[in-house]
């Protein structure tokens, strides 16, 4: 009698989430932080600061009209997200070496990485069916994250009024099937993502999101709300919450709330 399995696990095995040598598990507990509205809104500036820069950046690499949208800021799990995106993506992993310390991933669909780099070879972004990702891919999504990530460095400087450096970004592919430890995030974790819309020329209709862990996006807002109460109380930027609410007219050191294009190729 004592082996004998519980009604759970007749349903567990029913479902294939069990063999007969497995023990029932339990889910990986989640410590629960909510980020405040205010933090909501502040990683909404400086993911639109940072991603508005990376939009002229691209446009200079492929020769084609960008527009990344105004972000969309939510706190989650390396495993919700991995059930909410179940398919390869590619994700480029940034770490910062100097000003800032932590790193984050810019996730991308497969597809849209052949595209990308495709066009930066000098291709039409035209993509044969069953195309494989190959290390060539991997390399120049890395170089053009490179460039997008480093001028969006040069923006946290002027945000946060001091030097922002990275180191070379690392690519590589991500499916549910294949873990990675090397650039996963640890399981039970909460992460920060930040997603933003992607379009470029007519080839991409996408999405592009940044992942960070919360510890490293409550030091951004930390770093932020530094630089702006050390402002006077007229110089501040009159926008507390841009990525909520369009600002009337962008500060110098902002950009418009509206999706960020790069202009048409003369």
């Amino acid at each position: 009698m004592g082996d004998m399995l519980s009604q759970a696990e007749i349903d567990a095995l029913l479902s294939g989430a069990l063999t007969m040598d497995d023990e029932p598990k339990s889910p990986e507990p989640v410590d629960v932080v909510s980020l405040t509205p205010r933090e909501v809104d502040a990683l909404g500036e400086i993911g639109n600061i940072s991603m508005g820069t990376s939009a002229t950046t691209l446009y200079t690499l492929l020769g084609q009209k960008v527009m990344i949208t105004t972000p969309k800021v939510s706190v989650t799990t390396w495993d919700e997200l991995s059930r909410q995106y179940p398919q390869p993506y590619v994700a480029v992993k940034v770490q910062y070496t100097n000003g800032l310390s932590g790193d984050n991933l810019l996730v991308m669909q497969e597809q849209d990485v052949k595209i990308i780099t495709d066009l930066m070879m000098g291709g039409t972004g035209r993509i044969e069916p069953g195309t494989e990702l190959s290390d060539l891919h991997l390399s120049a999504i890395s170089e053009a994250m490179n460039q997008m990530v480093g001028s969006a460095a040069t923006s946290l400087s002027s945000m946060f009024d001091k030097r922002v450096d990275i180191s070379p970004p690392e690519s590589m592919l991500i499916d549910r099937s294949k873990k990675s430890s090397s650039i996963v995030f640890e399981e039970g974790k909460q992460i920060v993502k930040i997603e933003f819309s992607l379009k470029v020329g007519n080839l991409i209709d996408s999405l592009i999101m940044q992942l960070l862990p919360l510890t490293f996006a409550q030091d951004l807002v930390e770093n932020l709300f530094k630089k702006d109460s050390s402002l006077p109380e007229e110089s501040k930027p009159a926008a507390a919450n841009p990525a909520a609410k369009p600002a009337p007219a962008p500060e110098p050191r902002a950009v418009p709330q509206q999706p960020q294009a790069a202009p048409h190729p003369q």
